[in-house]
């Protein structure tokens, strides 16, 4: 299975740890409130940043690149029809490859 992505919260990424793994779904908005954390393919990444993240500063987000072989990770429709991943479960930092700036597709 590939890589998968997730555009995070540099704060709540640094808070994460194997005790208290990352638990936000998305801006805002944390697993428990939304069920799941949003997630996306590499070649979905640009249409993410431009519709979900234009109007934050990116130097309070970070890029977690995401190795999905142990995860509850399931490919749902987005209105759009694309499937994406969502993680069900919290994200122990053991499963990020690395995390990284985010790219300047915006």
């Amino acid at each position: 299975m590939s890589a998968i992505f997730h555009v995070a919260d540099r704060v709540a990424w640094a808070a994460a740890t194997p005790a208290s793994p990352y638990a936000m779904s998305t801006r805002d908005q944390t697993l428990a409130e939304v069920g799941f954390i949003h997630c996306c393919t590499e070649p979905q990444l640009p249409h993410v940043l431009t519709t979900y993240y234009s109007d934050a500063d990116p130097t309070t987000l970070c890029l977690l690149e995401i190795d999905p072989a142990s995860l509850d990770v399931r490919y749902e429709p987005a209105p759009t029809g694309d499937l994406f991943p969502h993680l069900y479960s919290p994200l122990p930092p053991s499963s990020v490859i690395r995390v990284l700036p985010l790219p300047n597709t915006r």
